[in-house]
């Protein structure tokens, strides 16, 4: 399965209601299931926290490496699994990419996963 392939996040909202009002059908399963598995990674899930948290919530892999303990190519991955997955953007100023998170991702997949 290629991080390609995950339902981008604003599309979260158009297909599915709370899983918890209506049975999912499979395609739908299937897609918020690959979507969810760029966030089931420690590491990404504190990349997460560590961006939104950091200055101006955006934060450059230089910034990133170091506190995860982690070499400069697996952060690198790590954050592009993410911005594949519209977690995250990206933009690029001079050698240096800097990450922010996308408004509303996180909150589009609580609201797939609440009971109300």
């Amino acid at each position: 399965m290629s991080v390609t392939e995950l339902l981008p996040i604003r599309d979260l909202q158009a297909c599915c209601a709370p899983i918890t009002r209506e049975p999912i059908d499979t395609g739908n399963a299937e897609s918020l299931a690959k979507s969810l598995k760029a966030l089931a990674d420690p590491a990404r899930l504190r990349l997460l926290s560590m961006v939104a948290a950091h200055a101006d919530s955006e934060a450059c892999v230089c910034d990133l490496t170091d506190p995860l303990r982690l070499s400069q190519s697996t952060v690198s991955h790590h954050l592009k699994v993410l911005v594949d997955a519209e977690y995250l953007t990206v933009t690029k100023r001079g050698t240096w990419h800097y990450y922010r998170l996308v408004p509303g991702a996180l909150d589009a997949v609580a609201r797939l996963l609440t009971t109300v």
